[in-house]
């Protein structure tokens, strides 16, 4: 027995390395500030929702560069105080999924019998570069009595936290950090609770811990979610203050990844009936969390909102359900594999999710689609887009818009590259808005946040993700997420295109080979300074045809390949028939480009004046077997 406790206690040590739980070492790539240089935006008023104080005044422009949205639309004010004892939460978030399910859980507490209202007030990282808006944060902050942060990871803004957080810490009920920048997470209290001196020492057990997470970071990260949902049975147990107050710390953390507004209801009953003096909460008030699979294959309309554990499970129902009832064809139709983010299937915020999944089935598409508790989707990968040994997708795409291992924290590509390389199918990084809405997007001339780019473009295509099509975006009141309805169907397209091309053989695949010439019109064709173009094209087809690409008849060498697709050394065109594999009307490139009317501003009307024989559009070039 006594052995067993000794056990227990030195798992409640492992606590000290909580940040572990989602392989976070965000000192690998803490993101620091862009210029604020880059464009200024207009600044709009808005007055602060009436509260017990005098309203602040603050910009709309709450992020201060690249959004406009604001607390106001986070803050919730309890209107009936009859016979009860009011608390405040304050909450600082990376995105903006938990906006809703917060808001509802205050606004079930604040109707509800137990004897406590609750005043809460949300943050969006990015809106505390904002100055009036980082002065209402502490102003909240200094009158609060429980803190919440989640994922902050952006360097900056991090210390802003922390600068407001450390004066406040201890006359705060209750600091929660859940996963984020170390000295974030030091912050946190949950009675005699702390994390202190978290990544400041070194342990055994630490040091335990970073090895099992190098040798093997997605089963080490399934493990440690699984010891969260067990050993909070296992302290209630044990009589110490500290044993108590951890427990506490991990049933929050439980409640807050469980995300739906019963369970974060339950979680700030049960902070305010711990922690909040003079809060009258009764026990029955408070649920269990109720917890989805740490990771599984979700399909929205999975009878009971169910979740499967292997590929096995999900195509019986799938195939043998699904697909008649939605018009699929099982043996003929191609599978799409999709990678969702966990936090959004428990908040309820799956609607982009939702309408990319109906599009796709739409057109006569299969989909399986994949979550993980962490930040490592390498081994969900591996272990759902398989069946007996063999690949069940044809193409892939990431819809968290992160990299395939760390997401926005602390990225392993090389473990990313090797999973990907194992599955061998394309694999799309889509791009959902996370520090902007939707409206601010379409409005701004920037485009996307710079750090958005980084984190969702950049090094997403280090692992080797491809075409980053933002298809989803924020919406600014609310913080639910949209789905941008004409983004949906490019995405759905271009997964449908290149699954189609992965089913392919190399010598049915065609290809196009775009050969440099600028200026156009005047001699330069293949002329790039110091690159042998038609070499390096050359080159390019001999291991084409090695491979089993249809090159056609192959020229002996790379002159007599320039001599094939120009006619002329020089490329002079002195004939408009000279080099022309097609002549396009301009009413079939009005038709196959959308964009023709756009492009008439800068450039006139088709057939326009290069390239063109005054009346067809020509396209220079030449076919060789698949190649053009």
């Amino acid at each position: 027995m006594m052995q067993g406790v000794a056990k227990i206690i030195g798992l409640v040590a492992m606590l000290s390395s909580i940040e572990s739980l989602f392989l976070m070492n965000p000192t690998k790539f803490p993101l620091r500030s862009v210029s604020k240089n880059l464009f200024k935006p207009k600044f709009s008023q808005l007055f602060m929702a009436t509260t017990e104080k005098a309203p602040m005044k603050i910009d709309s422009m709450a992020g201060g560069m690249f959004t406009n949205s604001s607390p106001d639309t986070k803050r919730v004010i309890p209107t009936n105080m009859a016979g009860k004892t009011k608390f405040k939460i304050v909450y600082v978030v990376l995105e903006s999924q938990y906006q809703s399910s917060l808001t509802k859980a205050c606004d079930a507490i604040n109707s509800g019998k137990e004897a406590v209202a609750v005043e809460a007030v949300g943050y969006l990282l990015e809106e505390l570069r904002n100055p009036a808006v980082f002065e209402q944060f502490k102003a909240d902050v200094a009158d609060a009595n429980i803190f919440i942060g989640s994922l902050i990871f952006v360097q900056e803004l991090a210390d802003k936290v922390v600068e407001v957080l450390t004066p406040n810490r201890d006359r705060l009920d209750a600091v929660l950090i859940f996963p984020s920048m170390p000295e974030v997470m030091r912050l946190n209290k949950v009675g005699s609770f702390t994390m202190a001196n978290l990544g400041q020492s070194k342990s055994v057990i630490g040091e335990f811990m970073k090895k099992k997470k190098k040798e093997n970071g997605s089963s080490f990260e399934e493990g440690m979610l699984k010891l969260l949902r067990t050993l909070p049975k296992v302290l209630k147990f044990l009589p110490s203050d500290k044993a108590k107050d951890a427990r506490s710390f991990m049933m929050s953390f439980q409640y807050w990844l469980g995300g739906s507004p019963q369970n974060l209801e339950s979680m700030l009953l049960m902070l305010a009936k711990d922690f909040v003096v003079g809060a009258n909460v009764s026990a029955n008030a408070i649920a269990e969390p109720v917890l989805i699979p740490d990771k599984g294959i979700w399909h929205p309309m999975a009878p009971g909102n169910s979740v499967f554990d292997t590929n096995e499970d999900y195509m019986e129902w799938y195939e043998k359900v699904h697909c008649p009832a939605a018009g699929i064809n099982p043996k003929t139709a191609v599978t799409i594999g999709l990678i969702l983010q966990k936090s959004h299937i428990n908040t309820k915020d799956e609607c982009h999710y939702v309408a990319l999944i109906s599009e796709l089935e739409a057109r006569g598409a299969k989909v399986v689609c994949i979550y993980s508790g962490g930040l490592d989707f390498s081994g969900p990968v591996e272990e759902y887009f398989y069946s007996k040994s063999k690949v069940v997708a044809d193409s892939v795409i990431n819809l968290t818009g992160f990299a395939l291992v760390g997401g926005p924290a602390s990225q392993d590509h090389p473990k990313a590259v090797a999973a990907l390389t194992k599955l061998n199918k394309p694999y799309i990084c889509a791009v959902p808005l996370v520090f902007q809405s939707f409206e601010e997007w379409q409005r701004s001339e920037l485009g996307l946040h710079p750090i958005q780019v980084a984190l969702q473009i950049s090094l997403p295509e280090i692992d080797g993700a491809i075409e980053p099509i933002i298809f989803a975006g924020r919406e600014g009141a609310t913080g639910r997420s949209v789905p941008l309805s004409d983004r949906v169907e490019l995405l759905a397209n271009r997964a449908l295109k290149w699954a189609n091309l992965s089913q392919k053989t190399n010598a049915e695949k065609k290809i196009s080979i775009t050969v440099f010439s600028f200026p156009p019109d005047k001699g330069n064709v293949g002329t790039a300074a110091y690159l042998d173009v038609f070499g390096s094209i050359f080159a390019v087809m001999t291991e084409m045809k090695k491979k089993g690409y249809n090159v056609g008849e192959m020229p002996k060498d790379a002159k007599e390949l320039m001599e094939m697709v120009l006619h002329d050394v020089n490329a002079q065109i002195s004939s408009p028939e000279l080099n022309v594999a097609y002549k396009m009307s301009v009413s079939e490139y009005e038709r196959l480009c959308p964009f023709a009317a756009d492009l008439e501003e800068n450039w006139g009307p088709a057939p326009g004046h290069l390239n063109t024989d005054g009346k067809d559009l020509l396209i220079y070039g030449k076919n060789m077997g698949n190649i053009f």
